[in-house]
């Protein structure tokens, strides 16, 4: 069991290693788009296709992920950091504030991101205060740009290239 001092060391190592931002997306059961940033994004296999991330269980949308089987992961792209702010704020309807659509999949799209993952839910672990999803990639779209990165609490992005 970690103590505080260890909780705050994991915290401050972790918060000084680069991830990429996303924000994941699906539809509540009246078709309502919902969505959240989040940085614990992986691909998982190539064969089947699959890729992982988590939600806190204290969020109040991991029902609606669990309940729906299906989201989408979109990579954030460079000059997409206001969409982090939006999408981690409480009480706001976060899809007014952008340009998304929906897929042909029912599942909402936002616009400009440098990666969108459509997946199906394959499987969800309960693993400590979080939920692990991983899911089956059924669509994908894939864009010449930079990433948006988290490093040290801010986001931002340095020039990667993209090579396929």
């Amino acid at each position: 069991m970690l103590n505080k001092a260890d909780e705050h060391l994991f915290k401050a190592a972790l918060g000084n290693y680069p991830t990429g931002v996303a924000i994941v997306t699906t539809v509540d059961n009246e078709g309502h788009p919902v969505g959240l940033t989040i940085n614990s994004f992986t691909s998982l296999s190539m064969d089947p296709l699959l890729v992982l991330w988590s939600i806190d269980h204290k969020s109040s949308s991991i029902h609606t992920f669990k309940e729906t089987g299906k989201f989408v992961v979109h990579l954030l792209a460079e000059d997409q950091n206001e969409l982090v702010r939006i999408f981690s704020k409480k009480d706001l309807d976060r899809f007014s504030e952008i340009n998304w659509s929906f897929s042909a999949n029912q599942l909402p799209i936002i616009e400009g991101a440098f990666a969108v993952f459509e997946c199906e839910t394959f499987q969800t672990i309960e693993a400590g205060d979080h939920t692990i999803f991983i899911g089956s990639v059924k669509n994908m779209q894939v864009k010449e740009k930079s990433p948006l990165l988290y490093h040290r609490r801010t986001v931002g992005s340095i020039p990667l290239g993209f090579h396929a």
